[in-house]
């Protein structure tokens, strides 16, 4: 079994005092979004093949990284860096650092340890396409041989993205689009050219009908390159979790709203409000990642 850690927040840079707790006891707990069964989750060497870890900040998790390692885990690193202007994403870490941890990464553990994801392309009057062009030209060259993918996808607009772009847009007067397939087709060319003059092979996620015959389909959670990581084949199968998605089947093991980074075109938060409270509420103790509400209740209980 692949472990994802995760795409629904970032464990890397706000849980790692969590996810080495619950690596140490060989298990997590998670409430199944749409049955809310609680499931049990082994972290074990035995029933982990590997992990797939997403991040934007890879640094708090230096030292999780080297555990996971040491116990002879291999991993992958879906490490996003966009660049993108404070109105978009208020908090994240500066992207030159950001380059520098992935950079790091590949010199700590090889050069198919982490992929670049510059997720998602969104379309503004602050980020037009030739902002994009120079913009991941520049991104890029930084990156020049710390990986050998790039991944992108176009902004899903959900209807969470729509209120949160919509809002943001408001408070810092810039405009935005969902725009029509050729925009992102040709855009989708050009920066396939640029990744390859970089080393780079320029992936999509979940979005074949854009790569045009120039880019690859990405498979963000790949057996394939754990396979190389780890220098033994891990049996795997395709089992992508929507439309178009071609990962391999995996576990993840995160939570929605828990992410407090503020990008407003983020998929896996309603509110950054939100995400902060949840985050704050966050016990790094605990088997569940976000403390659910009867568990609060049990330990008040107890405590009585």
């Amino acid at each position: 079994m692949i472990i994802s850690a995760s795409y629904k927040t970032d464990i890397p840079a706000f849980y790692g005092a969590w996810f080495r707790n619950r690596l140490r006891a060989g298990y997590c707990k998670m409430i199944n979004p749409y049955g809310r069964k609680i499931v049990t989750v082994p972290l074990s060497r035995p029933d982990v093949d590997g992990f797939v870890f997403w991040t934007r900040n890879a640094h708090p998790f230096g030292d999780a990284f080297a555990e996971v390692a040491g116990r002879g885990f291999p991993f992958v690193v879906q490490h996003t860096i966009t660049g993108y202007p404070r109105a978009l994403e208020s908090s994240v870490v500066d992207w030159r650092r950001a380059a520098e941890e992935m950079r790091e990464l590949a010199r700590r553990y090889g050069p198919h340890a982490a992929v670049w994801r510059y997720d998602p392309v969104v379309a503004t009057s602050l980020t037009p396409a030739g902002w994009h062009l120079g913009n991941f030209t520049e991104l890029a060259r930084a990156l020049e041989g710390a990986t050998d993918e790039a991944v992108i996808s176009f902004a899903h607009i959900y209807t969470k993205t729509r209120r949160n772009m919509d809002a943001a847009s408001r408070s810092f007067d810039f405009a935005w689009d969902d725009p029509e397939s050729n925009w992102k087709r040709e855009l989708a060319e050009q920066l396939a050219g640029i990744a390859k003059e970089c080393g780079m092979r320029l992936t999509l996620c979940s979005q074949p009908e854009f790569a045009a015959g120039i880019a690859g389909e990405a498979r963000c959670i790949d057996a394939a390159r754990l396979s190389r990581v780890a220098g033994h084949p891990i049996p795997a199968k395709v089992k992508g979790n929507r439309p178009g998605c071609a990962c391999f089947e995996s576990r993840d093991i995160g939570d929605y709203d828990s992410c407090p980074h503020g990008c407003v075109y983020c998929y896996a938060v309603n509110t950054r409000a939100l995400a902060r409270t949840r985050h704050a509420a966050h016990d790094p103790d605990c088997e569940f990642l976000i403390t659910p509400a009867f568990v609060v209740a049990e330990k008040a209980c107890a405590e009585s």
